[in-house]
């Protein structure tokens, strides 16, 4: 079947059920919890929380309502119940913060400002209730990187060698929280980036000791390129996600979003060697998770939203809606865009 009737199959029988968010706030951050607890953020100091599965999306209090809160641009949220959870704002120098509420989001404390004036954060993960990573771009000639130990009250700047940057040609892409994961267990983390530099595969190992004194901390950059994005200012690896036996990572170029070339690529050897779907999305992709249930990647973007039963070899499309971000069951995109994914386990 030609892809333009593949489309409009997929758009027809829409595997996403709308749900209504009660906002019009462009949304970049989801978090589920369990399928049932979910938070979503975005633009205009924008905070959402579900408890019902989505029935209901109801408005959290904008974290620093009094001061500026309503111009920050929330581009991540990471929760762990349904009254705990940290929302990263996105923006240049103190722009970039992170405020952590622990009563449903009835409060916000602020726990940390991007201390460097040229800096922007991008992305921002746990793994468990402690430890924490956040990402941003170079500055000062390397990708800005902050630990935590205690569940996000405090941070510790990391600087070993392996995360040399260059500003002008080097960066990570904040469009949905998703260009980093982590293996906390094994002292791993990893994350993609993108510019007129290529697309990289990053790989940060090594333990924090008690008290946060980094130790044996290091990072080292995969030498081989991703195939992903055309080595320009908007384009290269916007998301990342793994299992077990594979990394899938999407790209491709946000201002070409039905360009479907460089938009997917897998590594089944811990990230050592790559490889360009050879069936990819069918445009450019800022998120992409596996689904346990589905046992399958979905991926979406600006164009819609595609399924890789193979790991990420070739995809189908799903619909050609508007999307930013994916924590299953659940997506978002502009304009106050939630919806659920209703696909038959099969």
């Amino acid at each position: 079947m030609a892809l333009a009737a593949l489309l409009a199959s997929a758009q027809s029988a829409s595997p996403w059920q709308m749900q209504n968010s009660g906002t019009t706030a462009g949304l970049r951050g989801i978090y589920s919890v369990d399928g049932t607890i979910a938070w979503a953020s975005g633009t205009g100091g924008t905070v959402l929380r579900t408890t019902d599965g989505g029935t209901h999306w109801r408005p959290c209090t904008v974290p620093d309502a009094v001061a500026d809160g309503a111009t920050l641009d929330f581009r991540g949220v990471q929760a762990w119940d349904t009254d705990t959870a940290i929302a990263m704002a996105s923006g240049p120098g103190e722009k970039s913060r992170l405020y952590k509420t622990k009563d449903g989001c009835k409060t916000w404390k602020a726990v940390f400002r991007n201390p460097d004036k040229e800096g922007f954060w991008d992305s921002i993960q746990f793994d468990g209730k402690q430890d924490g990573m956040l990402l941003g771009d170079p500055v000062g000639g390397r990708f800005a990187v902050f630990i935590t130990q205690n569940g996000g009250e405090n941070w510790i700047e990391q600087k070993p060698d392996g995360l040399m940057a260059n500003p002008s040609k080097e960066s990570i892409f904040a469009a949905s929280n998703s260009s980093l994961v982590m293996f906390t267990m094994l002292a791993h983390r990893f994350f993609v980036t993108g510019g007129s530099g290529g697309a990289l595969f990053i790989e940060c190992h090594g333990e924090l000791e008690v008290g946060g004194r980094p130790e044996n901390v290091d990072c080292l950059q995969n030498p081989e390129r991703l195939p992903l994005g055309k080595s320009t200012s908007s384009s290269g690896a916007f998301s990342l996600g793994f299992t077990p036996k594979v990394f899938v990572a999407v790209g491709g170029d946000y201002t070409k979003p039905n360009d479907s070339t460089g938009t997917a690529a897998w590594a089944a050897d811990g990230g050592l060697h790559w490889t360009a779907s050879t069936t990819p999305p069918h445009g450019y992709r800022s998120t992409v998770q596996w689904s346990e249930p589905l046992r399958a990647w979905i991926t979406a973007g600006t164009n819609g939203s595609d399924i890789s039963r193979d790991d990420g070899k070739t995809w189908k499309p799903l619909d050609n809606s508007n999307w930013n971000a994916l924590s299953l069951p659940f997506i978002v995109g502009p304009n106050g865009r939630i919806a659920r994914l209703n696909l038959p386990v099969r």
